[in-house]
């Protein structure tokens, strides 16, 4: 007996079905490795990935993209006060008589800073101010009215 001729107690195994569904053979026709060469593959949308890539802006609400709005500071000196005419001075009077302006189609705040002098008694409502601004009012004989 030579060794060609002998044979195995048990039949060969089956070979091992590679590339499952195709009769191609091997990776049937699907390329090599990846996402489309996985059964229902699908690729996702590059805007998706965009998306995914977009910072999130925590504790903003709803929108979380869109910017905070808060509303807009005129600032003034106590100096440019002299020139106000009517009393009390609110910051609709001001927007009127030209010397602030509305931001974005609304009234802004108003906040009075203590820049130069003033020499005539003013009262003042819905304005914020500085320290200076206060005593330099206040000690002219002015009134502060916070509303």
């Amino acid at each position: 007996m030579q060794t060609h001729n002998l044979k195995r107690n048990i039949d060969n195994l089956k070979k091992r079905a590679v590339g499952r569904g195709g009769k191609r053979g091997k990776t049937s026709g699907r390329g090599t490795k990846g996402q489309k060469a996985r059964a229902g593959h699908k690729i996702r949308p590059a805007i998706r990935d965009i998306i995914k890539k977009l910072p999130k802006r925590r504790g903003r609400g709803i929108h979380p993209n869109k910017p905070v709005t808060r509303r807009p500071i005129a600032v003034i000196n106590v100096s440019s006060l002299e020139k106000v005419n009517g009393s009390p001075i609110t910051p609709e009077l001001l927007v009127a008589q030209g010397l602030i302006r509305k931001i974005g189609g609304r009234l802004p705040k108003v906040k009075i800073l203590g820049g130069g002098e003033i020499s005539k008694a003013l009262m003042i409502e819905n304005c914020s101010f500085s320290e200076s601004a206060k005593k330099k009012i206040e000690s002219e004989g002015g009134k502060i009215k916070q509303g």
